[in-house]
């Protein structure tokens, strides 16, 4: 991600086009490690953790990034990088409470939304994409709001029916 930030930020036309490339590198091989993790059984606890940590940072790197710019609305940057903080938040709850969450059908079509609207703003395209980007954009907050309620109704229960797991080593007192 650091440097997917400095492409960025060089403001050049090459630069945005390596960008972009580095982007959609990192977005498809974060796809292919799910994929090939769910085909082969080997899932565990700290990889449905850290997946949607990497995703999240994917996601508000770039975003952060050019928002700071001036070349994506800071009201979309916003919501976007709230709801990522927000879940990572709730995650780390129920994480707390022995609790898993894994990523829902409709929050793996929110990140592909998400994916693509922000390539489409790294990448130096001209004024005529302007609403495509921006339909793409508007379309990635709705869902991004949508799937972070549906998280967050889903995990409610979780977290008032569960007691805290307690850290390691803290038994009883002597």
């Amino acid at each position: 991600m650091p440097f997917l930030v400095v492409l960025i930020l060089a403001r050049e036309r090459s630069a945005s086009y390596v960008a972009a490339l580095v982007f959609a590198v990192g977005a498809a091989t974060d796809g292919l490690d799910g994929y090939l993790a769910r085909r082969h059984a080997s899932t565990s606890r700290t990889g449905q953790w850290l997946d949607p940590l990497a995703d999240k940072v994917l996601v508000a790197a770039p975003v952060i990034t050019l928002a700071a710019l001036g070349e994506f609305p800071v009201w979309a940057a916003v919501v976007i990088v709230a709801r990522e903080i927000g879940i990572s938040l709730l995650r780390v709850a129920l994480g707390l409470r022995g609790r898993g969450m894994p990523a829902s059908p409709s929050a793996k079509v929110k990140t592909s939304v998400q994916l693509t609207a922000i390539a489409l703003y790294i990448l130096p395209l001209g004024p005529s994409w302007h609403g495509l980007k921006l339909g793409l954009l508007i379309a990635a907050v709705v869902l991004t709001v949508w799937t972070g309620l549906q998280y967050v109704v889903r995990a409610a229960p979780l977290v008032r029916r569960t007691r805290p797991v307690p850290p390691i080593g803290s038994g009883p007192p002597a």
